[in-house]
């Protein structure tokens, strides 16, 4: 998958269908969160509630439909971190079977203090675990 360092198998599962007959719309938004996930772990030791010493929280996600999905699709999932700045970054999301894209997205994160309940500031360690994956130069201003 072109541009995704990091990228994921998932078998469509009976629950990820709608009434429609293919994934729901909440079902392509649980890819992108396995997905972020599951890059976050191979980045190191981070998770959701811990990227260095703070967790994240998401404001926005956007999604772009480009093929139907439907039971037992073997799909390849791709994400990637960009645009670090000082308390947030963006991740996008690409989705393919068989090499076609179903969908792409993105969403934005900010870094956020669960224990005072605010924005915080970027953890260096997660800066720089990005910057070594993606093979970036780490990125700073807001």
């Amino acid at each position: 998958m072109k541009n995704f360092r990091f990228t994921m198998p998932y078998k469509v599962r009976i629950a990820d269908i709608n009434y429609g007959g293919h994934v729901s719309n909440a079902a392509v938004l649980s890819f992108f969160q396995d997905a972020r996930i599951g890059y976050f772990a191979a980045l190191g030791d981070f998770s959701e509630l811990d990227i260095g010493g703070c967790g994240i929280i998401l404001p926005e996600a956007q999604v772009q439909y480009r093929a139907e999905m439907f039971l037992n699709d073997e799909l390849l999932i791709g994400a990637r971190a960009e645009r670090l700045k000082n308390s947030s970054f963006v991740m996008t999301y690409r989705i393919e079977r068989h090499g076609t894209v179903t969908a792409e997205g993105s969403t934005a994160l900010v870094a956020f203090d669960y224990e005072k309940r605010r924005p915080c500031r970027l953890p260096q360690a997660f800066r720089e675990a990005v910057a070594a994956h993606e093979g970036t130069e780490d990125e700073t201003g807001e």
